[in-house]
């Protein structure tokens, strides 16, 4: 297992420095111009040129790059011009905002879509199936900003019994102290369960839109899973054997039926976690999403980088624990498959 692992992450090594030349290079070929950004509209050519050079923007890319690599190797993201932070404090403030979101979301869309899935494969045509292609169709149509505008147009404006949308937590509550960053985790390792209460009522909504989202793939991908399965020689061999049907159903035919909706289920989560941006603003959530989109409107280069990089970092990180998860669902594929 180790020697997989290990295989695997020099095996990503190409990948993570393709990303990390090419992040370079397209912020770089971006229109917009960082230095006149900041200058203002009111400043000068000799000002502009003066932030310019401060920022290291007059040397070549290739100089920048070395730097970049440089700084890199220390550890370094670089500083963020718009707040003046290091990228690296800001993305550790953030980044765990961004995951309890997206886990909440897949948790949301895991609880409904499997088992809608199944039940779809063992009753194909019935209602249960025609439901779960409506809510499929539904939620690949439906924009998550439109989605999630809709939801708290109706529970928290229109019925009232949903918290506003501000955020992570209410403005009557102080966020609990930081062990791991979720919210959620943080107020039980407090044991603060008013707290957690808070915390969660803040979530449902933004969930529910990111999962109504993920629900559609999931659900289509267990769907047609499961019904590849049910049609299989040995499935009729245990259903001839005198087996029964539960044992039959989630035995045998769901846990074959598990590898590809566990490869949707590490596509979709590393999807919705770079694009989770619309979500983020329209419930003021304080993600890297929002971050990095107002990184690219003020050409600040360093978040940019920062987010992408660790983007591909988790990605690396999602497709090895998504092979270990293969190994454990079917030990026929093994862990150096």
């Amino acid at each position: 297992m180790l020697r997989m692992i290990a295989k695997r992450l020099l095996g990503a090594l190409p990948n993570v420095l393709g990303v990390i030349v090419v992040t370079f290079l397209m912020t770089r070929a971006l229109p917009g111009d960082p230095a006149a950004y900041f200058a203002g509209p009111a400043a000068t050519q000799e000002a502009i040129e003066q932030i310019r050079k401060s920022l290291g923007l007059d040397r070549s890319v290739a100089h920048q790059f070395g730097y970049y690599l440089k700084d890199l190797g220390r550890g370094d993201l670089g500083s963020s011009l718009s707040t003046g932070q290091p990228v690296l404090t800001e993305l550790r403030q953030r980044l765990p905002a961004s995951l309890e979101l997206t886990l909440c979301g897949l948790a949301f869309a895991l609880a409904f879509a499997i088992p809608l899935g199944v039940l779809a494969a063992t009753r194909p045509g019935s209602g249960i199936d025609h439901l779960c292609r409506a809510l499929a169709t539904a939620g690949v149509s439906l924009p998550t900003f439109f989605t999630g505008l809709l939801l708290a147009y109706v529970f928290y404006f229109l019925l009232g019994v949903a918290p506003a949308p501000v955020g992570r937590i209410d403005v009557a509550y102080s966020a609990p102290p930081a062990v791991t960053g979720l919210f959620l985790l943080d107020s039980l390792i407090a044991r603060d369960l008013e707290l957690f209460l808070a915390c969660a009522k803040q979530l449902v909504l933004p969930s529910v839109t990111l999962g109504l989202f993920v629900m559609a793939p999931l659900m289509r991908m267990t769907r047609a899973s499961m019904l590849g399965v049910l049609s299989s020689d040995f499935i009729r061999t245990a259903r001839a054997s005198g087996l029964s049907r539960t044992t039959v159903l989630w035995r045998y035919a769901f846990r074959n039926a598990l590898l590809p909706v566990v490869t949707t289920l590490g596509m979709v989560f590393s999807f919705l976690l770079g694009s989770n941006v619309l979500v983020e603003k329209v419930f003021a959530w304080p993600g890297i999403g929002s971050y990095v989109i107002e990184a690219l409107v003020a050409s600040d280069y360093a978040p940019v980088q920062g987010f992408v990089l660790a983007m591909a970092m988790i990605y690396v990180a999602l497709n090895l624990a998504i092979d270990i998860l293969y190994g454990v669902i079917d030990p026929r594929t093994g862990f150096e498959g």
